[in-house]
């Protein structure tokens, strides 16, 4: 593994130079051009600014590929084969995410305007079979100025979505939100439950009050509090269909290796507990449980 980090810190380090040597070349071009412009000068005066700038711009193009290409060969060679170790029934694939048919099937989120989606993981742990990945929803909005109509788009949504295996008959959906409301069109209602503490951190919904009480015991309420101290970021949890959707809207890209931050085995490890989340969220919830299992697979 040392010998792995040395070679993509090499790279890694290669493709930060040159936006080192770029940005040189910028603040060479824009103080040649402030002298230039302070004192009469000929036209001819402008190509040296111009030089710098152009060589700024073309170092920049190519460190940003170069970088794209460590990141690309990082996840593909590099993380798929740590994450198989940590888990071996997983499947890591950098390019694909979550389609938007499940992530709205979650119910915890409005459709987007821009949709992205990338770091797909599937797998199975303890029996319990999971998706996940990241998600950016964008919402589109339009203002008037006095030079006309902008459009831009606003993130409401930046961080990950999973899915469980949740194989306990529930009648009716439950939702649990630390923030907002449902974008369901179900006829929730909103249950309050015993715990005072639970209700001021969580709204809890549910088409019928007593799945909520069927569900959210004592120890699963604990088990949710623990999930949110331990990822920070606003989360939902989505009870429906035999499954158990997550949104943790964290405003962080996974994976993602970070410009001029040395990759070290501390850096690894964040990596390795940004995957392990998974684990935690099934033992957590106790979800490999044999509750929750299939019949098939509990021998009941």
């Amino acid at each position: 593994m040392d010998k792995d980090i040395k070679a993509f810190n090499n790279r890694k380090q290669k493709s930060e130079k040159k936006f080192v040597f770029a940005g040189l070349a910028i603040i060479i071009a824009a103080i040649l051009f402030f002298i230039f412009t302070s004192q009469e000068y000929s036209e001819n005066s402008y190509i040296l600014p111009f030089f710098f700038l152009l060589v700024g711009l073309i170092l920049i193009a190519i460190g940003a590929y170069e970088f794209n290409n460590v990141k690309k060969d990082f996840k593909n060679k590099f993380l798929s084969k740590i994450f198989k170790e940590l888990i071996p029934n997983i499947d890591y694939i950098p390019k694909q995410g979550l389609s938007k048919d499940i992530t709205y099937s979650s119910e915890l989120l409005k459709r987007a305007d821009r949709y992205h989606a990338e770091d797909y993981l599937t797998g199975r742990i303890d029996d319990i079979d999971f998706i996940s990945s990241d998600i950016k929803l964008e919402e589109r909005r339009v203002r008037h100025t006095k030079n006309g109509t902008q459009t831009y788009y606003v993130t409401y949504f930046s961080g990950r979505v999973f899915r469980f295996d949740f194989h306990k008959e529930l009648v009716g959906a439950l939702q649990v939100l630390e923030s907002g409301s449902p974008v369901s069109r179900r006829r929730f209602k909103k249950v309050e439950l015993e715990s005072i503490d639970f209700n001021k951190k969580f709204k809890t919904y549910a088409e019928n009050d007593l799945t909520a009480f069927y569900i959210l015991t004592p120890d699963i309420m604990e088990a949710i509090f623990a999930l949110e101290r331990r990822h920070p970021g606003r989360i939902g949890f989505s009870f429906l269909d035999q499954q158990l959707y997550l949104a943790l809207n964290n405003n962080k890209n996974t994976f993602e290796l970070q410009l001029f931050r040395k990759l070290t085995k501390e850096y690894i490890d964040e990596f390795k507990q940004d995957l392990l989340v998974i684990k935690d969220i099934i033992h957590t919830l106790k979800l490999n449980n044999s509750i929750f299992k299939k019949k098939e697979d509990s021998n009941v």
